[in-house]
């Protein structure tokens, strides 16, 4: 008996309960460091996201089958589980928890809410979607433009309508809207008919609305809004993009003069994923670039790298100054020297040695021992500076700057043309580019409206750029010979085997 008494004394009361409650275990393990110990999504990793973790406690919820204003059934919160919630900190959990534990997590996150013991969630019938192609598309837009749907996620979809800057949830904290060209972070799933449902439904706690009563009430009908969700999924790529290491600087007779440049739709686009710098004080929790889209290109003198990226304001911009504050209140700062408004910036960091078997330099920006080559962009005054990098801020403008360069804002994209010479002038202060070989690259993205800056902002890894080579002209010949040879070779065999065919009657006569 003594001893049944000291091994109870010996569990932890959490512990003891939690084998009482299933999911409760799962539950404070995995989801209770963001959404708090109660669900009401004020764990301690709360205030470094953007949007917040979601308070289980209101019985509020974003993506479900059911009408506006109601709650989720069952298999909504499972996939929501399974699948987690892309563009936010929300992981998917199918391949890290069995399926027992995913289940009892449904039932134990509507333990939180006395809404989900009153009320019995009903589905919508969403229907079908009816066919497509350019004429639904086209349609689709007209009926966006109708909706004011560019207000929130402006004219490309791209999230900068001119509502995106006073943008809230329930709760009062900032929120994006949606950027429609990055199907890849779609609440909910990318298809057209989980588009459709959203549309329906809305996105409750959010300013998201859904459009069912314009349907009821004969505003559009509901094939309309069927071509808005067609729209919408013809506004991102069909394929998640692929990340590839290297960069491809195709070989060219002349380079494009700028970014909007028409000979850039022939340089193959790369997809280059950016995250928050989160390493070096102060940290970035919260950015608003995740992604950047390179071409390169050069003439075997020059080399031009062209860096798209999404941005809602070209910065500083005083609209957004309502926004900034939000965030300032709202998400954590490691720094306390107030936040201010400063350019939209990217930075295109390279080793100054780019000798292949030599290890890159710290991606950070580089360190005092082995700085980093580093082209400096800022939109605000419109530059290029070129100098050297010894950490994240710690930049050194060279004493004349090599690039030359353009950028063009539009519609929520920014769009940014370097140009340099492939030798620079100081082989020992940059990089020299050769044809054939390769360059490490990495890039630290900025938006200014949202108060980063070059330490606080977007990160990638190191990649690379490699040049084409020349095409040896015997390339072209060596296949013309062979062609040639075959051919000839082939007709020798056939006027040989013509001859034999002619010649067998007379050597059968001879020989009877």
């Amino acid at each position: 008996m003594t001893r049944r008494i000291l091994l109870l004394l010996l569990v932890p009361h959490g512990a003891a309960a939690a084998q009482d409650t299933p999911g409760k275990a799962t539950y404070e393990r995995w989801c209770a460091g963001c959404h708090g110990d109660a669900g009401a999504g004020d764990g301690e990793a709360a205030s470094y996201m953007l949007p917040r973790p979601r308070d289980f406690t209101k019985g509020v919820y974003q993506v479900r089958t059911t009408a506006s204003g109601s709650l989720p059934t069952d298999a909504d919160l499972r996939r929501v589980i399974d699948e987690g919630m892309p563009g936010t900190a929300m992981p998917g959990w199918r391949t890290r928890l069995s399926e027992r534990e995913r289940n009892d997590l449904v039932s134990y996150l509507k333990s939180f809410s006395r809404f989900f013991q009153t009320d019995t969630p009903e589905l919508l019938e969403l229907g079908r979607a009816p066919g497509g192609g350019a004429d639904a598309i086209a349609e689709g837009r007209q009926v966006y433009e109708t909706l004011e749907c560019f207000k929130c996620h402006g004219q490309a979809g791209r999230g900068d309508g001119t509502s995106a800057p006073t943008l809230t949830d329930d709760d009062g904290h900032p929120i994006r809207a949606a950027d429609l060209t990055k199907a890849r972070n779609f609440n909910g799933g990318a298809a057209v008919e989980q588009i459709y449902a959203r549309l329906r439904t809305g996105l409750d706690g959010t300013p998201m609305p859904s459009f069912s009563d314009a349907v009821t009430s004969s505003v559009i009908t509901d094939e309309q809004l069927w071509r808005v969700a067609q729209y919408v999924r013809s506004l991102s790529p069909q394929r998640q993009p692929a990340v590839r290491e290297v960069i491809r600087a195709h070989l060219v007779p002349q380079l494009p003069a700028s970014p909007d440049d028409t000979a850039w739709a022939g340089a193959e686009a790369y997809f280059v994923p950016l995250v928050g710098q989160i390493i070096v004080a102060p940290r970035s929790f919260a950015p608003t670039v995740d992604a950047v889209w390179v071409r390169a290109m050069h003439d075997g003198e020059r080399l031009a790298i062209r860096i798209a990226w999404h941005d809602p304001s070209r910065s500083p911009d005083p609209v957004w100054q309502e926004w900034l504050d939000r965030v300032a209140a709202s998400v954590h700062r490691d720094d306390t020297t107030g936040v201010v408004q400063g350019p939209d910036r990217l930075i295109l960091q390279f080793p100054v040695s780019a000798s292949p078997d030599a290890e890159p330099p710290f991606f950070l920006g580089g360190s005092s021992r082995r700085p980093v080559h580093v082209w400096r962009w800022e939109s605000e005054p419109d530059r290029v500076q070129e100098g050297s990098g010894a950490g994240l801020g710690q930049f050194t403008p060279g004493p004349a700057s090599q690039t030359t360069h353009a950028s063009r804002f539009d519609n929520g994209e920014w769009q940014v043309q370097i140009t340099r010479a492939l030798t620079p002038v100081d082989t020992a202060a940059a990089p020299v580019f050769t044809p054939g070989g390769l360059v490490p690259l990495a890039f630290v993205a900025a938006d200014g409206s949202s108060g980063e800056n070059e330490v606080q902002g977007s990160v990638s890894a190191w990649y690379a750029v490699y040049l084409d080579i020349p095409t040896p002209g015997r390339v072209f010949v060596q296949p013309l010979v062979a062609a040639v040879f075959t051919a000839g070779l082939g007709l020798f065999v056939i006027l040989r085997a013509q001859r034999r065919e002619r010649g067998a009657p007379d050597s059968h006569a001879e020989a009877s």
